[in-house]
């Protein structure tokens, strides 16, 4: 017994810290970046090897890669002033800031042609350049046009677009487009004769740095006709839709999975049903976090009521369904409220959301972060700073590869009341970039 008391007196005493200075410095090195950042930080107190291994840039440029992603890193290098270099970096401290992002800032991307104004288009970042499709414009009329913008270095603040001239998805607005591999998904949309439609469209980049359409085949099974609705990619061979306004403009609440062949040839249709699962809505968006989940926020509720709920799809393998995402009770829950906003990706798997409306369509310029990443669940209100956008609604949004940098397109503004315009109300044709702030 007393053998056996003084052993255990040694592993949990002084001899404990000395059993991890014994590990050496590689191998604890990589036990740190399987371990989230709450326990590393307790892990650093342990002892003066630790402390000072929890110290090291090259650790926290580690985890900057890990937790945001090589993408983000690179930006922040090259972002970083031409004296300085990788190594002369505070990592810690920009990941700390990145991890508590609270501002953004906005400039104008010039152009001397591009597409027309428009709203509830769709905008993606695909192949290193911006891709925009249809849309609808003043008069209630819709558009065919497909346009690829090549914006090369953010910090020229120039952007150059180019109209494709090809057979495509007829002219619509309220569709939906996702990136999914190396290819472009379209699916819906409405007419201005107010005709839904369920045709699915895929584009691809050829040999010669174009861009074609052409109509995927899907069998007999697709989801009803509809625009409004909300979709994103969940991997490399699945794209996921939800709700929109069908046949009659009733308010939808079904949940659809497109699986593509390997080779993009055709893709199949399944509908997916799970209790609980989101209220029928339209104008809310979809978007993808990895670790196989997609948040679903806002919309128009079959009342006509705007919502401000959250909810992730899991497709994690053996899972397809739907988790409510519940946040204590919170004073902005009416300011988040809102339909026909953005809401993307950004660095570290976080979501940008930006304008949109409210229930008394009053348009919106706010920039708001949503987080629940890690066991998080965060919303947090961020400043803009430079350029100050427009109020916008029903406009298009997507960020670069980093995640740093995120591209906007047209929408509904407020516009200034004539006469001739009793709406006060107008179609927008402007780009504009949102840089995180780190």
């Amino acid at each position: 017994m007393a053998a056996s008391g003084t052993s255990t007196d040694r592993i949990n005493g002084d001899d404990a810290s000395s059993l991890i200075t014994d590990i050496s410095h590689d191998h604890l090195f990589s036990i740190l970046l399987l371990l989230p950042l709450e326990s590393i930080l307790s892990f650093a107190m342990t002892c003066k090897k630790t402390i000072t291994l929890t110290r090291s840039h090259t650790l926290w440029k580690s985890l900057c890669a890990r937790d945001w992603g090589h993408s983000t890193v690179d930006t922040i290098i090259t972002a970083s002033s031409p004296s300085s270099s990788s190594s002369s970096l505070d990592w810690n401290r920009l990941y700390q800031r990145l991890r508590n992002l609270d501002r953004v800032s906005c400039f104008e991307l010039t152009d001397t042609f591009g597409p027309s104004p428009r709203a509830s288009h769709s905008l993606n970042f695909f192949s290193g350049c911006l891709l925009l499709f249809g849309g609808g414009c003043e008069g209630g009329r819709h558009l065919d046009d497909t346009w690829i913008a090549y914006v090369g270095d953010s910090y020229k603040r120039t952007v150059t677009w180019q109209r494709i001239i090809s057979g495509g998805p007829s002219g619509r607005f309220g569709h939906s487009c996702a990136v999914i591999g190396n290819c472009l998904v379209l699916f819906g949309g409405i007419n201005d004769s107010g005709m839904r439609q369920n045709d699915t469209w895929i584009a691809q980049e050829e040999n010669n740095s174009t861009f074609s359409w052409r109509l995927l085949e899907v069998g007999p099974v697709a989801p009803p006709p509809r625009g409004a609705h909300a979709c994103c990619s969940i991997d490399n061979r699945r794209m996921l839709i939800h709700g929109g306004i069908g046949l009659s403009g009733t308010r939808l609440g079904d949940t659809w999975v497109l699986f593509l062949s390997e080779n993009l040839s055709f893709g199949t249709w399944h509908q997916t049903v799970s209790h609980p699962a989101p209220s029928p809505r339209s104008g809310h968006t979809l978007t993808s976090i990895g670790e196989s989940r997609t948040v679903l926020f806002g919309g128009r509720g079959m009342g006509y009521e705007v919502l401000d709920d959250v909810w992730y799809f899991d497709s994690s393998e053996g899972h397809l369904g739907w988790v409510a995402v519940l946040f204590e009770p919170m004073d902005i829950a009416a300011a988040l409220a809102r339909v026909g906003h953005s809401a993307s990706l950004i660095s570290g798997g976080r979501v940008l959301i930006y304008g949109g409306e409210d229930s008394y369509r009053h348009r919106k310029d706010d920039f708001w972060l949503l987080d629940i990443q890690h066991g998080r669940r965060v919303w947090r209100r961020l400043k803009c700073e430079g350029y100050q956008p427009r109020s916008r609604s029903f406009h298009r949004a997507c960020a670069d590869e980093s995640g740093c940098y995120l591209y906007v397109f047209g929408g509904m503004v407020d516009g200034i009341l004539q006469p001739a315009e009793p709406s006060g109300l107008r179609f927008d044709g402007q780009l504009f970039v949102v840089e995180l702030l780190i």
